[in-house]
């Protein structure tokens, strides 16, 4: 009987973070392909070496290219990236409530709703939408499930470790997750205490973790590329001040993104100050309730973590911060990985939604009215960020290509040539009439069956440029600027020109080049041109590549099918199991 009255009030967490992602969303989830800054769907990707991460750039999209590539072989790719950022979302603020129930037994329905708004409608979730980051949001989204199951395993319980599994190689659809995940997957099951020993249970981690992360390691390994990056990308992407706030306090609202034009509206005004202090004031109202639980080794572990998510890319914005920062992406392989200062921030999101939870438990049971407290924390915490529903104010919006794209890929698919693409104008990022007001990444790389060339350049703000590891694309830009000779593209293994004629960019003198190439389709929006005798390079070894891919995979499956088996054994067995309603009984405070 316990079991039947319960299941219904755990059903709600479920369906509320489900109905808060549609209301994040909004438009998005309609007809229609994500292409806002650096977020970019296609009908269709196609498995290319640089899918695999096996170019001279860094592997900043491994595996999460290669998954969108197999998958939208059979199916939309725009409907794989939308159902993949709906999911994060939504498996975001659910993992918040079930946090709240394995660290917080018997808190309520309130405070698990106030975790989950806590967890999805704040600033960080708003501008990491805005930059188009929604593989970054799936290591986001794994955090707390990751403290859950690091709790499961302190607690020696069955399941745990699938579900450590299963979220770590979620989180490690980029790189940037998988360090989140690890870093508080180690926290947690570094703590003292627990029943199982310690130096095992982080012996293992490590090793899931390196698993989960082979795709980007492998790949950084084979190709070379991202092993230093340009010093200016520090500054630029150093975390920044938003209205009212100091650089500290923006980063302590889970705000304070490097792009200033990828902010919610109500952030660009004083608004700003007013959201931040209502934000963190749900939060302190939970502080005193978890400084009681002080001697909980996780709950130190979370105030840890989000002590430093929220200083230390504070202090990297300061001189001295900065100075370290440049001198570690030159001189330290793959340092250029951290430069992104504020998305670190995430680590402290646990710590917030806990706290947040505690003081909605602690005021309800002080008030005459129980059911007020969790409604005011949620219309606070919305009234922080109204401007973050329906698509981040109407920002987020699906947007269709023309049929030129297609007609490109079908004469590629079609051709015997091979050789790589350069793509006219030079750079990488995009305005085209269909894809709104904000600057875009160029769709060609995931769009089109053959390699294209990328230099890995990123545009900062309106003016600056910080350069990318793309050497090669980098010589065959110049080329075209200069109207070189089609021989010396062919030198670079150039095998086609793709121009984009409906947006702004560099063209310099590329005309000399394209008048002796071999036109091969145009229209108002694309023109395709064939170089001659052009060879392509010799194929590298993907065998590296395609098993690390093949091992994150094999994690990702089947950490999902343990967690599963793993609940349905605990359920016929009638007896408490990870997932199960032993989780709201009494547990000792030292986990």
């Amino acid at each position: 009987m316990t079991a039947r009255r319960t299941t219904p009030t755990r059903a709600v967490p479920i369906l509320y973070s489900a109905a808060l992602a549609v209301l994040i969303l909004g438009p998005l989830l309609g007809p229609g392909y994500l292409l806002l800054r650096d977020a970019v769907s296609t009908p269709r990707s196609y498995l290319t070496d640089s899918a695999l991460g096996l170019t001279d750039a860094a592997a900043r999209a491994v595996p999460q290219d290669w998954l969108v590539a197999v998958l939208s072989s059979v199916i939309d790719g725009g409907v794989v990236v939308k159902t993949i950022l709906f999911a994060a979302l939504w498996l975001a603020g659910w993992g918040a409530a079930r946090l709240v129930t394995v660290l917080l037994p018997g808190a309520g329905l309130g405070p698990q709703l106030v975790a989950s708004t806590v967890m999805l409608w704040n600033p960080y979730v708003g501008e990491r939408l805005l930059q188009g980051h929604w593989s970054l949001l799936t290591g986001y989204a794994a955090l707390p499930w990751i403290v859950c199951a690091a709790v499961w395993i302190r607690r020696g319980r069955r399941g745990g470790w699938w579900v450590l599994t299963l979220s770590l190689a979620a989180a490690g659809l980029t790189p940037t997750g998988a360090i989140l995940a690890a870093v508080v997957a180690l926290a947690v099951l570094g703590a003292p205490g627990g029943r199982s020993a310690r130096a095992p249970r982080l012996l293992w981690t490590v090793l899931v973790v390196v698993a989960a992360s082979a795709p980007w390691l492998v790949a950084t390994a084979v190709s070379g590329g991202g092993a230093t990056s340009d010093p200016a990308g520090v500054a630029a992407f150093a975390s920044r001040a938003e209205p009212g706030l100091a650089t500290i306090g923006s980063l302590a609202g889970l705000g304070g993104i490097w792009n200033g034009d990828a902010v919610p509206t109500s952030r660009t005004s004083l608004w700003a100050l007013g959201g931040t202090i209502l934000l963190l004031a749900v939060i302190a109202c939970g502080l005193p309730a978890l400084w009681r639980r002080r001697r909980n080794p996780v709950v130190v572990a979370l105030a840890v973590l989000a002590l430093a998510a929220v200083l230390l890319p504070a202090l990297a914005a300061t001189g001295w911060g900065l100075a370290v920062g440049e001198w570690a992406v030159v001189h330290v392989p793959g340092a250029g990985l951290l430069r992104d200062t504020q998305k670190w921030v995430a680590l402290a999101a646990p710590l917030y939604v806990l706290a947040a939870a505690a003081g909605v438990r602690s005021l309800s049971a002080r008030v005459s009215v129980p059911a007020a407290v969790p409604v005011a924390a949620v219309v606070a915490v919305v009234l922080a960020l109204p401007d973050l529903g329906w698509g981040v104010g109407g920002a987020l919006k699906p947007v269709q290509y023309p049929a030129s794209w297609q007609q490109v890929v079908e004469r590629l698919e079609a051709s015997p040539e091979r050789g790589d693409v350069a793509v006219l104008p030079t750079g990488m990022f995009r305005m085209f009439p269909y894809s709104g007001d904000a600057p875009v990444l160029d769709p060609a790389p995931r769009m089109l069956p053959v390699d294209v060339l990328q230099t890995g350049q990123l545009v900062v703000g309106r003016a600056s440029t910080v350069e990318g590891e793309g050497a090669r694309a980098a010589r065959v830009e110049e080329l075209l600027l200069s109207g070189a000779a089609p021989d010396e593209l062919v030198g670079e293994q150039v095998g086609w020109v793709l121009v984009e004629r409906t947006t702004p960019g560099p063209l310099g003198d590329s005309q000399r080049t394209l008048d002796r190439l071999e036109p091969v389709w145009s229209d108002d929006e694309l023109a395709l041109y064939r170089v001659p005798g052009a060879v392509a390079a010799p194929p590298e070894d993907r065998s590296p590549a395609v098993a690390a891919h093949l091992v994150w995979a094999t994690l990702l499956v089947g950490g999902a099918l343990g967690a599963l088996g793993s609940r349905l054994r605990s359920r016929r067995r009638n007896r408490p199991g990870f997932g199960t309603r032993d989780e709201t009984r009494h547990v000792p405070s030292r986990s």
